[in-house]
């Protein structure tokens, strides 16, 4: 068997029309009766929620952490008063081991030298007393160690009798004069005669001090928190400016324009909403091009049936003879619309991604079956030339309707008892190996013109009519070969024939290869 000559032309996957794109799988789906969920309506502009909210969680961090720190330093105080006065009461005892044998004449004696020569601080007040009344004092205010300016003592002589009565030996209490104040008492024996050291450590003043700090604090916590507001204010805005982007397209997309997208900056979570709204609108800008060429297809195709039944209907005899006619006539158009609806379903139904479903494929059992369907299609002398043996990833059933409406081409150009011949070939090794299914018929060919657009929707052969139809199959046979990956093609001279057929990728590797050897 001979090649005539040929006019090549492949028309592959990656040859695809303007406006045609896959359509992704879908992400989920709603299910009948389930609850939608709604979002609380809110009328706070995000970016002054975000702002608010730092602003928040940074005054309460700064309440919290001045809150406890403010304890921590009065704690400290309080540390600090306990630890003068049980220092000031470790003294006295050593003043009195080593002035026991020193020859002071009476207690009052050794009282009065003790104190004499204490140097307290300002917040300070050491008091000795014998028998209940005060022998000397040493002030830290007025440094007097006479028993009659009790009176200078903060607090006066009731704040002093109060704790000389007490029975515990230390404790805080607080004063109406001096405030809160820290105190202890030692008491020892001279003789038969008792006495005691009362040591008073007053702590107003170094609370107050540390209010003071905190009051400063609190001043440059405020300022902070205005800086951190503006800083809030403008990070808000940097976040939500993709969120804005995003309602800007939103808003700006129209029924018939699709196209605008978001501009995607980084790899952060907005940048991902960005990157995901814009495959949202890919995907639906694809539906809709699908959707309209649909449309587009279906209105321009059906106008002309359907005005030819319209025009017959209006034009309806009483004959039988013409009303059996024109009944024909309108049963032919309507069955002729019939096709095409469900030849712009099926390309309608290439846009999605099950459109093919691939599997391993016996080839030769497939070759078989498409050439004993072939025969149904006409009376021709139907040959099967080649068939190819091994396994192919591919759906039989799209292939099988590929090749059987390049055969139906085939026999709409031929008359009864025309030869029209099938086969099916590998081609190339390995990664490059691919299958050949071809039908070839020996009708008048395609013009070279006709050749490069025949695969698109619509188009037809030349004016004389040879190439019938509603101009659909070989856009079929394309969107099948695009769904596998490869390409759909024609070789033919005008007035010799036409070969059509279909490459569809089926690599294998060095195992399958090897094994295939081991079989041979």
């Amino acid at each position: 068997m001979t090649d005539a000559p040929t006019l090549p032309l492949a028309i592959g996957a990656n040859e695809k029309p303007a406006g045609r794109q896959p359509i992704p799988p879908p992400r989920g789906h709603i299910v009948a009766g389930a609850p939608l969920r709604t979002l609380r309506r809110r009328t706070l502009p995000a970016r002054w929620r975000i702002t608010l909210w730092i602003i928040l969680s940074t005054v309460i961090t700064i309440l919290a952490v001045g809150m406890i720190g403010r304890g921590i330093f009065l704690a400290s105080v309080e540390q600090a008063a306990n630890a003068e006065i049980e220092q000031e009461a470790a003294e006295f005892s050593r003043f009195a081991s080593d002035a026991a044998g020193s020859g002071h004449s009476t207690a009052e004696a050794m009282l009065s030298e003790y104190l004499a020569h204490q140097s307290v601080h300002e917040d300070e007040v050491v008091i000795g007393t014998m028998e209940g009344g005060v022998v000397a004092i040493a002030n830290g205010r007025t440094a007097a160690t006479d028993p009659s300016t009790l009176s200078a003592v903060p607090g006066g002589e009731a704040l002093v009798t109060t704790l000389l009565g007490e029975t515990a030996a230390s404790g805080a209490t607080e004063s109406p004069e001096a405030g809160p104040l820290r105190w202890g008492r030692l008491d020892f024996e001279a003789g038969d005669r008792s006495g005691a050291i009362l040591i008073v450590q007053y702590t107003q003043e170094a609370r107050a001090q540390v209010d003071a700090e905190f009051t400063t604090i609190a001043w440059v916590a405020l300022v902070g928190i205005l800086l951190s507001s503006g800083v809030a204010w403008l990070v808000a805005g940097q976040i939500l400016a993709p969120v804005r982007e995003v309602y800007r397209v939103a808003r700006d997309i129209g029924e018939h324009d699709l196209s605008a997208r978001v501009p995607v900056e980084g790899t952060d979570d907005i940048a991902a909403v960005a990157t995901t709204f814009n495959q949202m609108l890919d995907r639906l800008e694809a539906v809709h091009a699908t959707q309209q060429r649909f449309v587009d297809d279906a209105g321009h195709e059906l106008r002309t049936p359907i005005t030819i039944v319209r025009g017959q209907l209006e034009l309806l005899s009483e004959e039988p003879e013409e009303r059996a006619a024109t009944l024909r006539l309108v049963s032919d158009e309507l069955d002729r619309m019939s096709r095409i609806v469900t030849d712009l379903l099926v390309l309608a139904r290439a846009e999605q991604p099950d459109f093919v479903r691939v599997a391993n494929c016996e080839v030769s059992a497939l070759t078989l079956d498409i050439e004993a369907k072939a025969q149904n299609l006409g009376d021709r002398r139907w040959q099967l030339m080649e068939v190819a043996e091994g396994v192919a990833p591919l759906d039989p059933q799209r292939v099988t309707q590929a090749v059987l409406q390049l055969a139906a081409n085939a026999v709409q150009v031929t008359g009864q008892g025309d030869r029209i011949l099938i086969g099916s070939r590998f081609e190339g090794e390995g990664a490059e190996r691919r299958l050949r299914l071809w039908v070839r018929d020996s009708g008048p060919g395609v013009a070279a013109a006709d050749a490069e657009r025949i695969f698109e929707r619509f188009a037809r052969g030349d004016s004389s009519g040879v190439r019938r139809g509603s101009g659909l199959g070989l856009a079929i046979v394309r969107a099948i070969t695009d769904g596998h990956g490869g390409s759909a093609w024609v070789d033919s001279v005008l007035g010799e024939g036409a070969t059509f057929g279909i490459d569809l990728p089926a690599a294998t590797d060095e195992r399958q290869d090897a094994a295939a050897e081991r079989s041979v």
